[in-house]
Order: C-alpha cells, then structure tokens, then sequence
C-alpha cells in the first residue's frame, strides 16, 4: 500500500540548508518517531515514523517508510511515495519505536522494531509489572523496495524488565571481529521487590548479523531513558559511546569497553541541557570524520541534534564536539529551525559540494505543536559550523 503525503508549506531555516522536504505530514493519520538511514554504496536513504490513530503512544499502528535516492551531482534526493511496511507486523499487536541498521557484511537492511500487545500502554505494564513487548525484525535485500517476513527475537516474558523499547532512530554496526550489531534500548526495570521499576538505557547486541540478540546491562546511576550509541576510539582502545535522554536537566553520557555489554559509570553533559516540563527529549549523535582525507581516530567528530529549549521543546538545534571522549568539549547549539521540535535523527552522507561533511536529518516539527509534520533537510559541516572548517 502506497500513499502520497506531499506539503507545500515548510518551516524557514534559520540557517542555510541544501534541502527541505516534509516526508509525513499529519492529516487523517499523525506520524511520529522519526527514523533515517543512509546506506552510501546505494546512494540511498531510508526514512521511517509511526503511523497513528491519534497522538497516544498506544494508537501507533504500523511503520511507514520513504525511500530516498541522493543524486551526488545535483547534491539532491529525490523521494519515493510513502509506503507501509505490512511484514513490519504482529496480529494483535501494534508496531512500533523504528531502528534500522545496515549490515555491511551480509548486505541487508535489518529493520528492528517493537511490537506492543494491542492497545496495552506503557504506564499499564509498569503498573501491572508485566512485559507486553517483543523485540522484532524485518530484513530488506534491495535497499528497502521489498521486505521479509517478521521475525520476533524475545518472549513477552522477561524477569529483568517490565517493559522496554528500541531506538528510536539508528542502529549501529561495530568494526569489531565479529562485526557486532548494536541496538540501542531502554527498559523498566525491575531493580528489587521494594521499590518501582525504574528507567535505564541497554544495548541489543548481535553478533550473528541479527539472527540472535543478547542484551547488556542497564547504565546504572542516574535513571535515563531513550539513547543513542557510537563507535569512538582512544589509540588502540575502541569504545561505545552511549547519550541518553534524561527527565532531570541534563544530558547522561557513559562509555563501554566491551561492545555494550555494560557501562561505565554515567554522568551529567551539562553543555547538552533538557527540557525540563516535558520530562526531556529524545536526541541524535552521529560520528564522522573531520575530512575525507582524514582517517585516523583522532580526526573523528560528533554531531548531535536535539531541541535547544531547557523548558519546552523548541528549536532544533545542532551541537559539535571534536573531542567526543570529554563531555565539556561540546559547542553551544546552533539553532536551524526555530518553532516547536521534538524527535529527531541524523545521518552522515560523506562530503558535500562545499568539500566538507555532508548530513541528512530527519526531525518533528510545528508550529502550533511538536508533532505536526516529519521533515528531513541536509546541510553541510560548513554551513552550520563556519569557523570550524
């Protein structure tokens, strides 16, 4: 099933972009939860969301998809109608929380979801302490034209969470030997018998290119929720940078030394700020090289996105860090929407026309609410941050 979603109207930037389109507009069904994926030896990008029934989590149906091909000499992507994934289904069940991967080795799209027990919401299996989630995928060999069948990788049943959720936005493949698959998640868990289940982000990790998935433990300490993860080196020494959203006013941050099984201690980025009357927001990271002649660890970058507001989420902002490992390194943000924002996801696309990092991004936006209309724009490095280039 294929339908056409195509707005006029879109919001001004603040700063020059190379493009803007609005991928998911609501009208008669609203879309949430922006996921993008940029696969670079097919020039394309995948862009997915939710599809709802209203603004609730427990009204999302099905993942919806755009399938985008970037035109390197027009520095352009010209996009394929909005399609539903229908493979990306349980019966009974509502899908939901995108991530996609792309495994290099096995080249395949794996596109990880969750799948929530009918109209079950996620305050009613904390409550109840009964897990009604599964973790599923699909997989696509054609660059996301067509789709396998759905594939569920845990039970309901767990004794370690009430319930939990991926993403949303990108996965990651590691340069490890085995070539791991990392899913970022976070959970509710059951800590003890006395107190509440509590919030803490976790990685899936699979290191049979998505057959099987085991789950590391959560970020202790702080309690945190959605997360982002990427792949940083110090020397020889490889880590998994973990960022995560956090309901108090700042960002949470940790590290892990083994692929994502556990973490060290997380601590607060108060460069990185939250929006504290909306129990903060989910946030963006994505590592790249400063240049494309340079390769070495030390020449990496990262970029992150996330509303600029430290009450309300407002005001897409962009925030650069040549010095991931260090926490106080990070820029101040550089608006390039302003109005209501929420989610969003980024995507490193190589180099653009202005020989320096080119980016895709895929954010909600509005300007009576959050959750109006999915846009995606790209932009360049120099665009947003002039003076570092």
């Amino acid at each position: 099933m294929e339908d056409r979603r195509v707005v006029e109207s879109s919001p001004k930037s603040v700063t020059d972009v190379l493009q803007q389109d609005v991928l998911f507009q609501t009208c008669s069904w609203r879309y949430r939860i922006p996921a993008l994926l940029y696969i670079q030896q097919h020039s394309t990008i995948l862009a997915f969301a939710e599809e709802r029934e209203g603004g609730r989590d427990e009204t999302a149906k099905v993942i919806v998809m755009r399938r985008g091909t970037y035109d390197g000499d027009k520095c352009r992507v010209e996009w394929d109608l909005m399609k539903k994934i229908v493979e990306a289904q349980l019966q009974g069940y509502r899908s939901m929380s995108p991530c996609p991967v792309y495994d290099e080795v096995d080249k395949k799209v794996i596109l990880f979801f969750i799948a929530v027990k009918g109209n079950i919401s996620e305050g009613q299996q904390i409550k109840e302490r009964k897990n009604r989630a599964r973790l599923c995928q699909v997989t696509s060999n054609d660059c996301g034209r067509s789709w396998s069948g759905v594939k569920t990788l845990t039970e309901e049943a767990s004794q370690e969470w009430v319930t939990f959720a991926v993403g949303p936005g990108h996965g990651l493949q590691l340069n490890n030997e085995t070539r791991s698959l990392v899913i970022p998640a976070n959970a509710y868990w059951l800590l003890d018998d006395k107190n509440d289940p509590s919030q803490h982000p976790f990685c899936f990790v699979s290191d049979d290119h998505g057959q099987t998935c085991t789950w590391g433990k959560y970020l202790a300490k702080e309690v945190a929720g959605e997360c982002q993860v990427a792949e940083l080196s110090s020397g020889k020494k490889r880590m998994l940078y973990c960022n995560a959203r956090s309901q108090g006013p700042y960002r949470i941050q940790a590290v892990s030394d083994n692929d994502g099984k556990n973490f060290d201690s997380s601590q607060e980025i108060k460069e990185l700020v939250e929006p504290t009357k909306e129990n903060g927001c989910q946030g963006s990271i994505i590592v790249f090289p400063r240049a494309s002649n340079m390769m070495s660890d030390q020449d990496k970058c990262m970029l992150y996105s996330h509303p600029t507001g430290k009450k309300c989420r407002r005001c897409l902002g962009l925030y650069l860090n040549k010095d991931p490992s260090k926490p106080e390194k990070w820029s101040k943000p550089v608006v390039i929407y302003k109005g209501y924002c929420a989610y969003s996801d980024l995507q490193h696309m190589g180099v653009g026309p202005d020989s320096s990092p080119l980016f895709g991004c895929l954010f909600e936006f509005g300007c009576l609410s959050q959750y109006e209309k999915i846009i995606f724009c790209m932009f360049t490095l120099k665009q947003v941050f002039p003076c570092e280039c």
